[in-house]
């Protein structure tokens, strides 16, 4: 897709999503939501199937309230077991093909003084995101749709306020191009910036596999602290790198939804993207069974 296919397609989703809300749990026929979006009912299935992967009706499915519970049921990642079967490391993580840094512990306490971050806006499955990078990789990734780009940018400035800023799009655009490949998976190289528990955090979201989902309770006892839930939660919570550093697959034990910086709808797009490309592909679905 292009970028602005990417741009329309998730704005689309959102607006679906929003309907879907409303409805409580409802079903909502396809005519309903194409009108929503002031579409013909052909017009918009071609249009949200191209981005989804499946059609509105089968999306709709995954966006119900009770899809992240079923998550739990079916999908449920044991962390230690991800990791003894080669599904983490700081060469090959799950389905992303991603490398990852850290930075050390006394460089983050500096707020970031000798660093210099290049920043710029790229499109991405979920509209627009805002990448940060340095000359060892990404080190954040927001987005724009539910809180404006503003906002978005104000907040990634704020976790490394003494870095200089720089932006400069053409720089990043080979990060951003393997961040988000028109086909594939993502084969970027992070670069983590935060607190040494954060970080260790980060690494255990970095074990779930796509179509996968875990919990803070899980997360907590796989860094060596089971009963650090709350601070796992804030430390997902403060994760700048979002959809490479899947925070969208933490959830509450009880299948709730829990918190999302981004936005709760962001999230639940981001499931059911997911579950959606993973149900779609044969080979994938047999490879992660």
């Amino acid at each position: 897709m292009t970028d602005t296919e990417d741009r329309y397609h998730y704005a689309l989703v959102r607006r679906a999503i929003e309907t879907l809300d409303a409805a409580g749990g409802a079903n909502v026929a396809l005519e309903d939501l194409a009108a929503e979006v002031n579409l013909s009912a052909a017009h918009f299935q071609r249009v949200f199937s191209r981005w989804a992967g499946v059609s509105p009706k089968k999306f709709q499915h995954y966006l119900a309230l009770g899809h992240a519970k079923a998550l739990l049921d079916d999908r449920f990642t044991t962390l230690e077991t991800a990791h003894a079967v080669g599904l983490s490391g700081p060469g090959r993580l799950h389905d992303l093909f991603v490398k990852w840094d850290a930075m050390s512990p006394g460089e983050y306490a500096s707020g970031g003084s000798d660093l210099t971050i290049l920043w710029g806006w790229f499109e991405s499955p979920f509209g627009p995101a805002l990448i940060m990078g340095t000359e060892k990789g990404i080190c954040g990734i927001g987005f724009s749709a539910e809180m404006g780009s503003d906002a978005c940018r104000d907040d990634l400035v704020a976790r490394w306020p003494n870095a200089t800023y720089v932006k400069d799009e053409d720089a990043l655009r080979p990060q951003a191009e393997r961040a988000f490949p028109a086909t594939g998976p993502s084969q970027a190289q992070l670069y983590l910036i935060g607190a040494p528990f954060q970080i260790k955090v980060w690494e255990a979201l970095l074990r779930i596999p796509s179509g996968h989902v875990t919990t803070y309770s899980e997360i907590a006892t796989s860094v060596g602290n089971p009963r650090a839930v709350r601070a796992v939660g804030t430390a997902v919570g403060r994760n700048p790198i979002s959809w490479l550093v899947p925070c969208h697959r933490a959830l509450r034990k009880t299948g709730g939804l829990g918190g999302y910086h981004w936005g709760l709808p962001m999230k639940r797009a981001m499931l059911a993207y997911e579950t959606a490309r993973l149900e779609d592909d044969p080979m994938l679905a047999e490879n992660r069974a």
